[in-house]
């Protein structure tokens, strides 16, 4: 594990803000979801960029970069390990989803592409379930993901719930699903 650089915790919430996105986001954005005003939340913004943990590929948008990943304590992954936590996996470390405690669902997900899918077909109270135990965290961990458990971990703290919160859940998985895949 990468040691995490120390930062101050609004500037550590607007790097989990950035990395939680996975693409650049307006300022205003970062203040609403940090609960900054703006102009706070821009010199939080302009430092982090100074630092090497941000970067503007437009004027006004900011995104992570690896360094600012690597400051949050998550490793940069390589072709080998993309191509690890993307391959198919054996019937015992698939992931088992629940309606709840005891009531499966006979769902599986047998890779991140596979997981991608099953969370467009699971219900919203397995999702909400599974979200607030835990288990994605753990299963991404498992895979050998920790920036997607990390950004599950985030995601919990958001408290969405229903159809917003599988929309993000799949955008996410989606997103971080596609990222690997072009390193692998």
């Amino acid at each position: 594990m990468v040691p995490q650089m120390s930062l101050s915790p609004v500037r550590r919430e607007i790097l989990e803000t950035l990395l939680l996105h996975d693409k650049p986001v307006k300022v205003a954005q970062i203040a609403a979801e940090t609960g900054n005003k703006f102009p706070s939340a821009m010199m939080h913004v302009v430092g982090l960029t100074r630092m090497g943990y941000a970067y503007s590929p437009e004027k006004g948008s900011y995104g992570i970069t690896e360094k600012g990943k690597e400051a949050l304590g998550i490793p940069e992954i390589n072709k080998e390990a993309a191509k690890a936590i993307l391959a198919d996996l054996p019937r015992d470390k698939e992931f088992h989803f629940y309606r709840c405690v005891g009531k499966p669902l006979n769902c599986y997900a047998h890779s991140l592409q596979d997981f991608c899918t099953k969370i467009l077909e699971v219900s919203a109270d397995s999702i909400e379930f599974h979200l607030n135990r835990g288990d994605f965290e753990a299963w991404f961990t498992c895979l050998g993901d920790i920036e997607l458990a990390r950004k599950m971990a985030l995601l919990k703290e958001k408290r969405l719930s229903g159809e917003d919160l599988r929309a993000r859940l799949h955008e996410i998985a989606e997103s971080r699903r596609m990222a690997l895949a072009a390193q692998a």
